[in-house]
């Protein structure tokens, strides 16, 4: 399940701990797929006032990942 958050650029964010799976869905439509981020680094993305200053800084080019919907 997704959860909105605040952001210039993301819609809203979706983790699943078990699977370690985490799922940006952007205002532009696409929804990405981030695989193996730990609890603690979805925990920071959704702590921080600049959700997509975190994804940038911190998940994308650290993930795999790949495009789930357009």
């Amino acid at each position: 399940m997704h959860e909105p958050v605040r952001s210039t650029n993301i819609r809203s964010v979706g983790y699943r701990q078990a699977e370690r799976v985490l799922e940006i869905a952007f205002l532009s439509g696409g929804v990405y797929r981030y695989d193996n981020v730990p609890a603690d680094v979805h925990g920071a993305l959704m702590a921080s006032p600049s959700k997509g200053g975190f994804l940038a800084r911190f998940i994308k080019g650290h993930y795999s990942y790949r495009l789930i919907s357009s």
